[in-house]
């Protein structure tokens, strides 16, 4: 593998105590550089500088202000392959809900062998439909309760609102 290819697999970084303390250092400085130019670049040991993407560079502060929290950080490809159990952890929900989920075509998979296979594109894409979904759920069940008048029972009596 070349040093420009992304890994296969996701990696794990743990911050020492020596690593919070010099990322909480930079993050401090790093904030009063961007309140004057809004912008980062990367400087190379000869001298040259190249402007980061902004996705990027959220991408490095997200990870960098973690690790000055203390946390790890776990980085994974997106085309990251999860086994059945992988992603219903992911999701939150049981291995048998999720292969429910699977075998309904609400994600989809692939079999190796006798075992499923999901990406976790797929995954987060499950999950971000179920969350508009939800949205929408409760937005229409919200005007329902308020043109049939169930809101206003739960108007405290004496409020200035009743």
């Amino acid at each position: 593998m070349s040093a420009t290819e992304p890994r296969a697999r996701g990696r794990t970084y743990a911050p020492s105590p020596d690593d919070i303390v010099r990322a909480q250092e930079l993050f401090a400085r790093l904030d009063e550089e961007l309140a004057g130019t809004g912008k980062a670049v990367l400087m190379s040991a000869a001298g040259q500088t190249l402007e980061l993407p902004r996705t990027l560079f959220e991408v490095l502060r997200f990870v960098g202000a973690t690790l000055a929290s203390g946390n790890g950080v776990t980085v994974v490809p997106r085309a990251t392959k999860l086994t059945t159990q992988g992603a219903a952890d992911f999701l939150g929900i049981s291995r048998p809900t999720l292969v429910k989920l699977l075998e309904g075509g609400a994600i989809p998979f692939e079999t190796v062998g006798r075992h499923r296979r999901v990406t976790l594109d797929d995954v987060l894409a499950y999950q971000e439909t179920e969350r508009a979904r939800r949205r929408t759920v409760l937005a229409q069940a919200a005007r329902t309760n308020q043109a049939s008048g169930m809101l206003a029972l739960t108007i405290m009596p004496g409020t200035d609102q009743d």
